[in-house]
């Protein structure tokens, strides 16, 4: 899948049926408390402070689910698989992450249909970012 595939791909509106903005705050801040404390991902974020990580995914994220365009805006096209090139990321990090981000979507009061959009979103777009030891 392209990185103008996965940054598009259907919303039907999955922005304002998950609660807009806050939701996505509150998804994104509650993957991040998760990932500060996994041993397999916490070495692809360098960061001390996690916030810069946790703004920029949420800004992509209300972009790509249909919300305002300001991860565009502040920061040009997003290149996903090209941000984390830098990390080995395998099927083992794609699964803890996936694994976080199910739980945060989990923790929200969401929709069964916009539950089922997001994870099927969040499946392949970590699919696609793994980068070593591809079958």
């Amino acid at each position: 899948m392209s990185d103008d595939a996965l940054a598009e791909a259907p919303t039907a509106n999955v922005f304002e049926a998950a609660g807009g903005e806050p939701a996505f705050r509150e998804l994104v801040g509650r993957f991040y408390a998760r990932v500060a404390t996994d041993p397999v991902l916490r070495p692809v974020y360098p960061e001390e402070d996690l916030s810069g990580a946790t703004e920029r995914l949420t800004l992509f994220l209300l972009q790509s689910r249909g919300g305002p365009s300001l991860y565009s805006q502040q920061r040009g096209h997003p290149r996903l698989r090209l941000r984390p090139q830098p990390f080995a990321i395998g099927r083992r990090e794609r699964d803890a992450w996936l694994g976080h981000m199910t739980a945060a979507v989990d923790s929200l009061d969401l929709a069964p249909g916009v539950r089922r959009a997001l994870l099927d979103y969040f499946d392949a777009a970590s699919t696609a970012m793994i980068n070593v030891g591809r079958e």
